[in-house]
């Protein structure tokens, strides 16, 4: 279909806005709201008086906010930020502006609220704009790649300034048709959060089955009518008669950890230097962005340096129980600390391993052994993990076997992911689209629907955006006839 334009446009004087509608004006924010109200409209309130709080993680990069927590006036009104319904909040600094965080106050404890010093906060004027409309305003692209630019301060501190704000030039037609641009983009943005919401969904679903696929493989094997017995391990449960269950340390020639203080030796031109953060989901190692390392010619260095087909597992800190496997290696690396490194014995396939210390039976090994209130784990924890060893040509039938239906999860996720980006492109352009005049809304039609058109097509499957619960039952259905 044709979006709807309006019927007269003329030159806004602003290059980066371009036309807009003959009947909208062109104004600077300060002329129709004021920022950063002063806190002495509640000074005759009762200093007891709960109210409101809302620090940064309270407001949402979603325009939503969380009114769960509340206090006394009296330890807020110094060193906080004050608004109150009907106020617009901005932040201002990185990289929460850049996120988009920032929300219309609405539901306030009394109507009052205070937070973070790091918020702008623009106050409508009543017979001049809303809250609403100035709230897409400031979420819409223009506004944020500009901010961007004119924003100060280095690194993890740099900020927008208040006149940044204050003299923003937009375009703004009458309050009747602000009222109506903002019902527009409340309820098609509703539309496209929904489908980013079933796709997320499906990648959570795809993630489960991939896990799923992985654990079936390593502790039951692919062959269903072979005889089982138990394993003697209560997490393991049964798996094939002929499978001897061994520890680590049984089907390992080599089993360390890297060495302390190397962190402080990372260099610009020195070794490859693997730390928790590059182990990857899909078992692998982003050797493409580890830092790099100057490492001497001593026995320290030549001990943990990483040879093909070694497993590795992070055994401290947020990613304790991640598991990857070396299966390329082109220049010298060396783990960290926080790494495990087991080198199979010639009996264990290194990618079987790793896939089996991945399964729920594997983490969940992992998850109990921990210590210090889950902590980190101990060299001897991984030596004494129970796995189920099959004969080797099992172990080949299971990797290709798990190898191959992670190739079609990945590209179902893929493709999913590709959805949300594109679904996300669409929001952005529809509420720039809306807010600078460039489609005419006010007889709303299904605008959502032509301006994601161009989102068919893709991955090489005609991956249709449609109906989400429709999508998702789909996949649902295709994964348990592979089963």
């Amino acid at each position: 279909m044709t979006i709807r334009r309006y019927a007269t446009y003329k030159p806004s004087g602003v290059a980066w806005l371009g036309a807009v509608p003959g009947h909208w004006d062109v104004i600077r924010l300060r002329f129709v709201a004021d920022l950063n109200p002063s806190k002495s409209e509640i000074a005759a309130l009762d200093k007891n008086t709960l109210i409101s709080f809302l620090p940064m993680d309270a407001v949402g990069d979603d325009g939503t906010i969380n009114l769960e927590r509340e206090r006394p006036i009296s330890e807020l009104e110094t060193g906080y930020t004050y608004f109150r319904d009907g106020d617009v909040t901005i932040a201002k600094i990185t990289p929460c502006y850049e996120n988009g965080k920032g929300a219309v106050m609405r539901g306030l404890r009394g109507g009052i609220g205070f937070g973070t010093t790091e918020l702008i906060v623009v106050r409508p004027r009543p017979d001049k704009t809303t809250g609403e409309y100035l709230h897409w305003w400031f979420v819409s692209t223009p506004f944020r790649q500009l901010g961007e630019s004119h924003m100060y301060g280095a690194g993890g501190q740099k900020r927008l300034p208040d006149d940044f704000v204050r003299d923003f030039v937009m375009a703004m037609p009458a309050a009747e048709e602000q009222l109506q641009i903002a019902s527009f983009l409340d309820h098609e943005t509703a539309k496209i959060d929904a489908l980013v919401d079933e796709q997320k969904r499906l990648i959570e679903l795809l993630k489960e089955k991939r896990q799923a696929v992985i654990s079936q493989a390593v502790t039951k094997g692919l062959d269903l009518t072979v005889a089982m017995k138990d394993s003697g391990v209560a997490w393991l449960g049964k798996v094939p008669a002929h499978w001897p269950v061994l520890r680590v340390k049984a089907i390992s020639t080599f089993l360390t950890s890297g060495p302390r203080g190397w962190s402080d030796q990372v260099c610009e031109d020195g070794a490859l230097f693997v730390q928790s953060g590059d182990l990857t989901d899909a078992l692998g190692i982003d050797f493409e962005n580890a830092k790099r390392v100057a490492v001497g010619n001593d026995a320290e260095a030549k001990r943990t340096q990483l040879k093909r087909g070694d497993v590795l597992i992070c055994i401290t800190g947020a990613k304790t129980g991640k598991v990857a496997v070396c299966e390329q290696l082109h220049q010298p690396a060396f783990i960290n600390q926080h790494i495990c490194l087991i080198r199979p014995a010639a009996e264990i396939r290194p990618r079987y391993l790793g896939a089996y210390l991945h399964s729920q039976a594997g983490q969940r090994y992992l998850e109990l052994a921990q210590y210090g209130l889950k902590q980190g784990l101990s060299l001897e924890n991984v030596k004494e993990a129970s796995v189920p060893v099959p004969p080797r040509r099992e172990q080949d039938d299971i990797i290709d076997h798990v190898t191959q239906r992670s190739i079609t999860l990945d590209e179902l996720t893929t493709a999913a992911k590709m959805s949300i980006a594109l679904l996300q492109e669409r929001r952005a352009a529809l509420i720039s689209a809306a807010v600078t005049g460039k489609i005419d809304v006010r007889e709303r039609g299904d605008l959502v629907a032509a301006m994601a058109g161009s989102a068919r097509d893709i991955a090489a499957g005609r991956f249709v955006i449609e109906s989400a619960q429709a999508h998702v039952a789909r996949i649902q259905a295709s994964l348990k006839r592979d089963d």
